[in-house]
Protein backbone atom coordinates (compact mmCIF):
# COMPACT_ATOMS: atom_id res chain seq x y z
CA UNK A 1 0.00 0.00 0.00
CA UNK A 2 1.24 3.35 -0.71
CA UNK A 3 0.70 6.11 1.63
CA UNK A 4 -0.80 9.02 0.16
CA UNK A 5 0.94 12.25 0.89
CA UNK A 6 -0.71 14.34 3.47
CA UNK A 7 -0.82 18.02 3.09
CA UNK A 8 -0.06 20.11 6.27
CA UNK A 9 -2.79 22.30 7.29
CA UNK A 10 -1.90 25.94 7.67
CA UNK A 11 -1.40 27.14 11.26
CA UNK A 12 -3.51 29.97 12.45
CA UNK A 13 -1.83 33.42 12.89
CA UNK A 14 -0.68 34.25 16.51
CA UNK A 15 -2.64 36.84 18.32
CA UNK A 16 -1.27 40.30 18.35
CA UNK A 17 0.62 41.20 21.55
CA UNK A 18 0.59 44.71 22.76
CA UNK A 19 3.96 46.24 23.84
CA UNK A 20 4.46 46.49 27.60
CA UNK A 21 4.13 49.79 29.20
CA UNK A 22 7.25 51.53 30.64
CA UNK A 23 8.30 50.37 34.12
CA UNK A 24 8.65 53.81 35.52
CA UNK A 25 5.34 54.62 34.31
CA UNK A 26 3.92 51.40 35.50
CA UNK A 27 5.23 51.29 39.18
CA UNK A 28 8.30 52.46 41.35
CA UNK A 29 11.56 50.08 41.55
CA UNK A 30 12.30 48.36 44.86
CA UNK A 31 16.01 48.69 46.34
CA UNK A 32 18.46 50.87 48.46
CA UNK A 33 18.23 54.53 48.12
CA UNK A 34 21.32 56.38 46.76
CA UNK A 35 21.92 58.32 49.96
CA UNK A 36 22.08 55.21 52.03
CA UNK A 37 24.39 53.61 49.53
CA UNK A 38 26.69 56.64 49.68
CA UNK A 39 26.60 56.57 53.43
CA UNK A 40 27.57 52.94 53.50
CA UNK A 41 30.38 53.64 51.03
CA UNK A 42 31.68 56.49 53.15
CA UNK A 43 31.48 54.29 56.21
CA UNK A 44 33.49 51.56 54.47
CA UNK A 45 36.10 54.08 53.43
CA UNK A 46 36.24 55.47 56.95
CA UNK A 47 36.59 51.98 58.39
CA UNK A 48 39.41 51.23 55.93
CA UNK A 49 41.15 54.46 56.79
CA UNK A 50 40.72 53.76 60.51
CA UNK A 51 42.20 50.31 60.01
CA UNK A 52 45.16 51.74 58.09
CA UNK A 53 45.60 54.49 60.65
CA UNK A 54 45.42 51.99 63.46
CA UNK A 55 48.06 49.85 61.74
CA UNK A 56 50.28 52.90 61.22
CA UNK A 57 49.80 53.99 64.82
CA UNK A 58 50.56 50.48 65.98
CA UNK A 59 53.74 50.45 63.88
CA UNK A 60 54.71 53.80 65.31
CA UNK A 61 54.07 52.55 68.81
CA UNK A 62 56.19 49.49 68.19
CA UNK A 63 58.95 51.66 66.68
CA UNK A 64 58.73 54.07 69.64
CA UNK A 65 58.92 51.11 71.98
CA UNK A 66 62.01 49.81 70.23
CA UNK A 67 63.59 53.24 70.18
CA UNK A 68 62.75 53.69 73.84
CA UNK A 69 64.36 50.34 74.63
CA UNK A 70 67.38 51.24 72.56
CA UNK A 71 67.55 54.65 74.22
CA UNK A 72 67.44 52.94 77.59
CA UNK A 73 70.21 50.56 76.60
CA UNK A 74 72.20 53.47 75.19
CA UNK A 75 71.65 55.39 78.39
CA UNK A 76 72.92 52.43 80.41
CA UNK A 77 75.93 52.09 78.15
CA UNK A 78 76.47 55.86 78.27
CA UNK A 79 76.42 55.80 82.06
CA UNK A 80 78.90 52.89 82.01
CA UNK A 81 81.10 54.74 79.53
CA UNK A 82 80.80 57.89 81.61
CA UNK A 83 81.98 56.00 84.67
CA UNK A 84 84.84 54.50 82.67
CA UNK A 85 85.67 57.94 81.30
CA UNK A 86 85.70 59.38 84.80
CA UNK A 87 87.99 56.59 85.97
CA UNK A 88 90.19 57.12 82.91
CA UNK A 89 90.30 60.85 83.56
CA UNK A 90 91.30 60.25 87.15
CA UNK A 91 93.99 57.76 86.08
CA UNK A 92 95.16 60.14 83.35
CA UNK A 93 95.29 63.00 85.82
CA UNK A 94 97.37 60.87 88.16
CA UNK A 95 99.68 59.87 85.30
CA UNK A 96 99.95 63.48 84.15
CA UNK A 97 100.91 64.50 87.64
CA UNK A 98 103.57 61.77 87.72
CA UNK A 99 104.79 62.79 84.26
CA UNK A 100 104.93 66.43 85.33
CA UNK A 101 107.12 65.48 88.23
CA UNK A 102 109.30 63.36 85.95
CA UNK A 103 109.50 66.16 83.37
CA UNK A 104 110.60 68.57 86.04
CA UNK A 105 113.21 66.05 87.18
CA UNK A 106 114.33 65.56 83.59
CA UNK A 107 114.60 69.30 83.06
CA UNK A 108 116.75 69.58 86.15
CA UNK A 109 118.84 66.58 84.99
CA UNK A 110 119.14 68.08 81.50
CA UNK A 111 120.27 71.40 82.88
CA UNK A 112 122.90 69.64 84.99
CA UNK A 113 123.97 67.52 82.01
CA UNK A 114 124.30 70.57 79.78
CA UNK A 115 126.44 72.24 82.39
CA UNK A 116 128.55 69.11 82.59
CA UNK A 117 128.87 68.91 78.80
CA UNK A 118 129.89 72.54 78.61
CA UNK A 119 132.44 71.99 81.34
CA UNK A 120 133.80 68.87 79.61
CA UNK A 121 133.91 70.71 76.27
CA UNK A 122 135.83 73.57 77.79
CA UNK A 123 138.17 71.14 79.52
CA UNK A 124 138.60 69.19 76.27
CA UNK A 125 139.44 72.32 74.32
CA UNK A 126 141.85 73.35 77.03
CA UNK A 127 143.49 69.93 77.19
CA UNK A 128 143.54 69.44 73.40
CA UNK A 129 146.46 71.79 72.94
CA UNK A 130 148.42 70.02 75.69
CA UNK A 131 147.70 66.57 74.21
CA UNK A 132 148.67 67.63 70.69
CA UNK A 133 151.85 69.29 71.93
CA UNK A 134 152.93 66.11 73.74
CA UNK A 135 152.03 63.89 70.75
CA UNK A 136 153.94 66.07 68.29
CA UNK A 137 157.03 66.24 70.48
CA UNK A 138 157.00 62.44 70.83
CA UNK A 139 156.58 61.99 67.07
CA UNK A 140 159.43 64.43 66.41
CA UNK A 141 161.72 62.45 68.72
CA UNK A 142 160.73 59.22 66.94
CA UNK A 143 161.53 60.83 63.60
CA UNK A 144 164.95 61.88 64.85
CA UNK A 145 165.65 58.37 66.18
CA UNK A 146 164.39 56.35 63.21
CA UNK A 147 165.25 58.76 60.39
CA UNK A 148 161.75 58.37 58.95
CA UNK A 149 159.13 61.11 58.70
CA UNK A 150 156.20 58.69 58.96
CA UNK A 151 155.67 59.15 62.75
CA UNK A 152 155.68 62.93 62.34
CA UNK A 153 153.28 62.76 59.37
CA UNK A 154 150.87 60.55 61.32
CA UNK A 155 150.95 62.90 64.33
CA UNK A 156 150.35 65.97 62.15
CA UNK A 157 147.40 64.33 60.35
CA UNK A 158 145.86 63.37 63.69
CA UNK A 159 146.35 66.91 65.00
CA UNK A 160 144.75 68.33 61.85
CA UNK A 161 141.64 66.14 62.27
CA UNK A 162 141.24 66.94 65.96
CA UNK A 163 141.72 70.67 65.44
CA UNK A 164 139.14 70.63 62.62
CA UNK A 165 136.54 69.23 65.06
CA UNK A 166 137.26 71.88 67.70
CA UNK A 167 135.25 75.10 67.81
CA UNK A 168 137.71 76.95 70.03
CA UNK A 169 138.91 80.09 68.19
CA UNK A 170 142.13 80.03 70.19
CA UNK A 171 143.21 76.90 68.29
CA UNK A 172 142.76 78.44 64.82
CA UNK A 173 146.43 79.60 64.59
CA UNK A 174 147.53 76.12 65.63
CA UNK A 175 145.41 74.59 62.84
CA UNK A 176 147.04 76.87 60.25
CA UNK A 177 150.51 76.05 61.60
CA UNK A 178 149.74 72.31 61.42
CA UNK A 179 148.70 72.65 57.76
CA UNK A 180 151.96 74.48 56.90
CA UNK A 181 154.15 71.99 58.76
CA UNK A 182 152.33 69.07 57.17
CA UNK A 183 153.10 70.36 53.67
CA UNK A 184 156.73 71.02 54.64
CA UNK A 185 157.19 67.53 56.10
CA UNK A 186 155.68 65.95 52.97
CA UNK A 187 158.18 67.83 50.81
CA UNK A 188 161.17 66.94 53.02
CA UNK A 189 164.07 65.08 51.37
CA UNK A 190 164.98 61.99 53.40
CA UNK A 191 167.38 59.30 52.14
CA UNK A 192 165.97 55.87 51.42
CA UNK A 193 167.69 53.98 54.22
CA UNK A 194 165.95 50.70 53.40
CA UNK A 195 167.08 50.88 49.76
CA UNK A 196 170.66 51.68 50.76
CA UNK A 197 170.72 48.75 53.18
CA UNK A 198 169.41 46.44 50.46
CA UNK A 199 172.18 47.56 48.06
CA UNK A 200 174.84 47.05 50.75
CA UNK A 201 173.50 43.54 51.41
CA UNK A 202 173.67 42.81 47.68
CA UNK A 203 177.27 44.03 47.59
CA UNK A 204 178.14 41.87 50.62
CA UNK A 205 176.86 38.79 48.78
CA UNK A 206 179.08 39.62 45.79
CA UNK A 207 182.33 40.04 47.75
CA UNK A 208 183.01 36.31 47.87
CA UNK A 209 182.88 36.04 44.06
CA UNK A 210 185.06 39.05 43.22
CA UNK A 211 188.37 38.04 41.57
CA UNK A 212 191.59 39.27 43.17
CA UNK A 213 194.22 41.17 41.23
CA UNK A 214 196.53 38.14 41.14
CA UNK A 215 193.82 35.63 40.32
CA UNK A 216 194.71 33.70 37.13
CA UNK A 217 191.81 31.28 37.23
CA UNK A 218 188.91 30.71 34.89
CA UNK A 219 187.16 33.93 35.85
CA UNK A 220 190.20 35.98 34.73
CA UNK A 221 190.46 34.08 31.46
CA UNK A 222 186.72 34.57 30.79
CA UNK A 223 187.00 38.27 31.60
CA UNK A 224 189.94 38.72 29.16
CA UNK A 225 189.65 36.17 26.33
CA UNK A 226 192.76 35.28 24.31
CA UNK A 227 193.36 36.75 20.84
CA UNK A 228 193.09 33.30 19.31
CA UNK A 229 189.60 32.91 20.77
CA UNK A 230 188.61 36.35 19.47
CA UNK A 231 189.91 35.55 15.98
CA UNK A 232 188.17 32.15 15.71
CA UNK A 233 185.28 32.71 13.30
CA UNK A 234 183.50 29.39 13.87
CA UNK A 235 183.87 26.26 16.00
CA UNK A 236 185.99 23.47 14.44
CA UNK A 237 184.23 20.67 12.63
CA UNK A 238 186.74 17.81 12.79
CA UNK A 239 188.33 16.17 15.79
CA UNK A 240 191.88 17.23 14.99
CA UNK A 241 190.71 20.88 14.66
CA UNK A 242 189.08 20.71 18.04
CA UNK A 243 192.21 19.15 19.54
CA UNK A 244 194.40 21.80 18.00
CA UNK A 245 192.19 24.62 19.31
CA UNK A 246 192.20 23.11 22.82
CA UNK A 247 195.98 22.79 22.73
CA UNK A 248 196.32 26.36 21.49
CA UNK A 249 194.06 27.64 24.29
CA UNK A 250 196.11 25.83 26.91
CA UNK A 251 199.28 27.25 25.42
CA UNK A 252 197.89 30.79 25.64
CA UNK A 253 196.87 30.10 29.24
CA UNK A 254 200.42 29.14 30.19
CA UNK A 255 201.69 32.59 29.45
CA UNK A 256 199.87 35.79 30.34
CA UNK A 257 201.24 39.25 29.71
CA UNK A 258 199.56 42.18 31.54
CA UNK A 259 200.45 45.57 32.91
CA UNK A 260 201.01 45.65 36.67
CA UNK A 261 200.25 49.00 38.23
CA UNK A 262 200.29 47.77 41.85
CA UNK A 263 202.98 45.11 42.28
CA UNK A 264 201.95 44.41 45.89
CA UNK A 265 198.51 43.24 44.69
CA UNK A 266 200.12 40.43 42.75
CA UNK A 267 202.09 39.26 45.79
CA UNK A 268 199.04 38.38 47.90
CA UNK A 269 198.93 34.89 49.31
CA UNK A 270 195.62 33.01 49.60
CA UNK A 271 195.49 33.77 53.33
CA UNK A 272 196.06 37.45 52.72
CA UNK A 273 193.38 37.45 50.00
CA UNK A 274 190.96 35.97 52.53
CA UNK A 275 191.69 38.76 55.01
CA UNK A 276 191.33 41.38 52.26
CA UNK A 277 187.85 40.06 51.49
CA UNK A 278 186.93 40.01 55.17
CA UNK A 279 188.24 43.56 55.58
CA UNK A 280 186.02 44.66 52.66
CA UNK A 281 183.05 42.95 54.29
CA UNK A 282 183.80 44.66 57.60
CA UNK A 283 183.91 48.04 55.86
CA UNK A 284 180.55 47.38 54.27
CA UNK A 285 179.11 46.19 57.58
CA UNK A 286 180.41 49.36 59.25
CA UNK A 287 178.71 51.46 56.58
CA UNK A 288 175.51 49.52 57.15
CA UNK A 289 175.63 50.12 60.90
CA UNK A 290 176.40 53.81 60.28
CA UNK A 291 173.28 54.13 58.14
CA UNK A 292 171.17 52.41 60.79
CA UNK A 293 172.57 54.74 63.46
CA UNK A 294 172.23 57.71 61.08
CA UNK A 295 175.95 58.39 61.37
CA UNK A 296 176.26 59.39 57.75
CA UNK A 297 179.81 60.73 58.00
CA UNK A 298 181.06 57.40 59.41
CA UNK A 299 179.08 55.51 56.77
CA UNK A 300 180.62 57.58 53.96
CA UNK A 301 184.12 57.01 55.42
CA UNK A 302 183.58 53.23 55.47
CA UNK A 303 182.24 53.30 51.93
CA UNK A 304 185.27 55.29 50.75
CA UNK A 305 187.60 52.75 52.42
CA UNK A 306 185.68 49.91 50.76
CA UNK A 307 186.01 51.68 47.42
CA UNK A 308 189.76 52.02 47.90
CA UNK A 309 190.10 48.34 48.89
CA UNK A 310 188.08 47.28 45.87
CA UNK A 311 190.26 49.32 43.51
CA UNK A 312 193.59 48.29 45.08
CA UNK A 313 193.29 44.54 45.62
CA UNK A 314 190.70 43.30 43.16
CA UNK A 315 190.93 42.84 39.41
CA UNK A 316 189.63 46.05 37.75
CA UNK A 317 189.23 44.27 34.38
CA UNK A 318 186.67 41.79 35.75
CA UNK A 319 183.02 42.47 35.01
CA UNK A 320 182.07 41.48 38.54
CA UNK A 321 184.52 43.97 39.99
CA UNK A 322 183.25 46.69 37.69
CA UNK A 323 179.64 45.93 38.64
CA UNK A 324 180.52 45.99 42.36
CA UNK A 325 182.40 49.28 41.93
CA UNK A 326 179.43 50.85 40.14
CA UNK A 327 177.05 49.68 42.86
CA UNK A 328 179.38 51.03 45.55
CA UNK A 329 179.57 54.42 43.82
CA UNK A 330 175.77 54.49 43.64
CA UNK A 331 175.55 53.81 47.38
CA UNK A 332 178.05 56.59 48.07
CA UNK A 333 176.04 59.03 45.97
CA UNK A 334 172.80 58.24 47.82
CA UNK A 335 174.35 58.37 51.28
CA UNK A 336 173.81 61.88 52.53
CA UNK A 337 172.78 63.50 55.75
CA UNK A 338 169.02 63.46 56.27
CA UNK A 339 167.39 66.86 56.50
CA UNK A 340 164.76 65.84 59.02
CA UNK A 341 162.06 68.51 59.37
CA UNK A 342 160.89 69.96 62.67
CA UNK A 343 157.49 71.35 63.62
CA UNK A 344 158.51 74.38 65.62
CA UNK A 345 155.69 76.58 64.23
CA UNK A 346 153.02 74.13 65.38
CA UNK A 347 154.61 73.70 68.78
CA UNK A 348 154.81 77.47 69.23
CA UNK A 349 151.13 77.91 68.25
CA UNK A 350 150.06 75.16 70.63
CA UNK A 351 152.15 76.71 73.41
CA UNK A 352 150.38 80.04 72.84
CA UNK A 353 146.98 78.29 73.02
CA UNK A 354 147.98 76.56 76.26
CA UNK A 355 149.10 79.87 77.71
CA UNK A 356 145.83 81.54 76.74
CA UNK A 357 143.83 78.71 78.35
CA UNK A 358 145.87 78.94 81.54
CA UNK A 359 145.42 82.71 81.78
CA UNK A 360 141.63 82.33 81.64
Amino acid sequence: MTAEPTHAQPLPDPPAVEPPAPVAAAAPRRGLPPGLLLAWLLAAVAIAMNVLLWQKVDGMQQQLARQSAEAGNNAVEARALARQAEETVRETAAKVAVLDSKVSDMNAYRAGLEDLVHAVTRARDENLAVDLDAALRLAQDQTQLTGSVEPLLAALRTAERRLAKSNDPRLAPAARAVARDLERVKAASVPDTAGLLARIDQLLRQVGDLPMANDVGRARLQAAPSPAAQEAPAPPQSWWERGWQSLQGDAYGLLRVSRIERPEATMLSPDQAFFVRENLKLRLQGARLGLLARQYDAARADLAAAQATLGDWFDPASRRTQSAAALLQQIQGLTRAADLPRVQDTLAALGSAVGASGSK
